[in-house]
C-alpha cells in the first residue's frame, strides 16, 4: 500500500499540480474554504470546475452502550500487528464476510451477527445460502442471521458482549473484540454541499448526479463512494475518468458531448473463503425489471479441475433472456470466482448469448470449462 500511496503522491507533486493538504467546505458554487492540515488560517479556493471524491466514513450505529464499549474497524484490523483471539463482526455484507475469513484464516474464533435473514442482503438466496453454509461448517465461524441488536456490554471477563434478538429471544455472545462492519456512509457532513447547492439523497447524504457524474450544479461533478451507487473501486476510477472528461467538455478545454457510464456490468467480487463474485443482474433485479429469463446452474462438486484441486463447494449460475438468449448475468460461489467472472463480463460486454459462449473453445481440465454446463442448458433460447 505505500508503495502504490508514494507512486500516487508523486504524480500529484510533479508539477502538473497544486497539491494543498487541508479540509475544505464549500462557500458557494464556485469556490471552497480550506483549512489546512499543518495548521494555520482557512483560506479560500475559487474554481470553475469542481469533483466532489470525498468517499466515505464508518457507519455509526445507535446501538445502546456500542460506542462506549468501543470497537475495531477494518482499518484496525489490517493496521495491527497483533490481534485478540475471538471477535463479533457486526454485519454480513461484503467487507465484514472478508475481515471475517481474514481472521478465522489465522485461527480467531469469529461470530458474524446479521440483521437481514440472510448474509449479503442484496445477493440472491442461492449465492447467500451456498457461502453461508460453507462458513457455517467451520469449527471456530458461528453465523447468527435475521437479528436486531440490542445493546453491548463490557462482560465480567474483560471482553464485550453483545445482546441481540433472534426468533423472538434475546440472546448473547461474548468475545474479546467486536469488529464494526455494519457499512459505510458518504463522507459529506463536514462539506456545506448546500451552500453550492448541491443536492443530496434524503437522509442518505450521498451526493445525487446523473450518469454524466454531473451534479445539481452544472460544473461540479462526483465520482466514489461519495455518490455511488455501487461502492467498487474499478467502478470509482471510471466515474472519476468520466467526470474529468466531462469537465474539460465544460471548460471548454475538449471538443464533444458529455460521456456517460454504464452500470450493465455492474462488478462485484468478495475474496471470502470461498470467493463470491457477481456481473450484470441478478435474478432478483431480472425479476424486478419484469424481463423473462431463464436460469442454469452448475456444481463444482462435479466439476473435473475442480475435484482435483480439493476445492468442490459452490456453484456457478448464468441468467439470459429467454427471448433472445442474451447472457443477462452470471454469478460464482468457489474457488477462483472472482478470476472466473471475467469471462461472462467479456461475453456480456460483447452482448453474447448463451449458444455464443458455448460455442466458444474450452481447455479440459481448467476451472473455465465449468461455464459451458449452464452455457449449455440456456442455448435453447434465442
Amino acid at each position: 500500500i505505500g508503495e502504490f500511496a508514494d507512486y500516487r503522491r508523486g504524480q500529484l507533486e510533479d508539477g502538473r499540480f497544486d497539491l494543498i493538504r487541508g479540509t475544505a467546505a464549500f462557500r458557494g458554487k464556485d469556490s471552497v474554504i480550506v483549512t489546512p492540515l499543518e495548521g494555520g488560517e482557512s483560506f479560500e479556493v475559487a474554481f470553475r470546475s469542481c469533483l466532489i471524491a470525498t468517499g466515505s466514513v464508518v457507519t455509526r450505529l445507535p446501538v445502546p452502550g456500542l460506542e462506549e464499549t468501543g470497537y475495531w474497524t477494518s482499518d484496525e484490523i489490517l493496521d495491527a500487528t497483533e490481534l485478540p483471539e475471538s471477535f463479533i463482526v457486526l454485519g454480513g455484507g461484503a467487507i465484514a464476510l472478508e475481515m471475517a475469513c481474514y481472521l478465522e484464516g489465522l485461527g480467531k474464533r469469529v461470530d458474524v451477527i446479521q440483521r437481514s435473514a440472510h448474509l449479503l442482503s442484496t445477493s440472491d438466496t442461492d449465492i447467500a445460502n451456498s457461502l453461508e453454509k460453507a462458513l457455517q461448517g467451520r469449527e471456530s465461524f458461528s453465523i447468527h442471521t435475521g437479528t436486531r441488536l440490542e445493546r453491548v456490554e463490557k462482560s465480567d471477563t474483560g471482553g464485550k458482549t453483545v445482546f441481540f434478538v433472534q426468533d423472538g429471544e434475546l440472546r448473547s455472545v461474548t468475545a474479546v473484540e467486536i469488529l464494526q462492519a455494519v457499512g459505510r456512509i458518504p463522507n459529506t457532513r463536514t462539506l456545506k454541499v448546500a451552500t453550492a447547492g448541491v443536492n443530496l439523497g434524503e437522509g442518505s447524504g450521498r451526493v445525487l448526479c446523473g450518469a454524466d457524474q454531473s451534479t445539481s450544479v452544472p460544473g461540479i461533478f462526483a465520482a466514489g463512494d461519495v455518490c455511488g451507487p455501487h461502492v467498487i473501486v474499478h467502478i470509482a476510477i471510471e466515474q472519476g475518468e468520466i467526470a474529468a472528461h466531462n469537465a474539460a467538455v465544460h471548460l471548454g478545454k475538449i471538443a464533444g458531448p458529455f460521456k456517460r457510464i454504464d452500470y450493465r456490468l455492474k462488478l462485484l467480487g468478495i475474496f471470502t473463503d470461498p470467493q463470491v463474485a457477481t456481473v450484470g443482474l441478478s435474478e432478483k433485479e431480472a425479476a424486478e425489471a419484469g424481463i423473462a429469463f431463464a436460469v442454469a446452474t452448475y456444481p463444482f462438486d462435479d466439476h473435473g479441475k475442480s475435484l482435483v484441486m480439493g476445492e468442490t463447494h459452490g456453484f456457478v449460475k448464468l441468467i439470459a433472456d429467454k427471448a433472445t438468449g442474451e447472457i443477462l448475468g452470471g454469478a460464482v460461489v468457489g474457488p477462483e470466482a472472482v478470476e472466473l467472472i471475467h469471462e461472462i463480463v467479456v461475453a456480456m460486454d460483447f452482448y453474447a448469448t448463451a449458444g455464443q459462449l458455448l460455442r466458444i473453445p474450452h481447455y479440459h481440465p481448467t476451472l473455465s470449462e465449468i461455464w459451458t454446463y449452464p452455457a449449455e442448458d440456456l442455448s435453447i433460447y434465442g
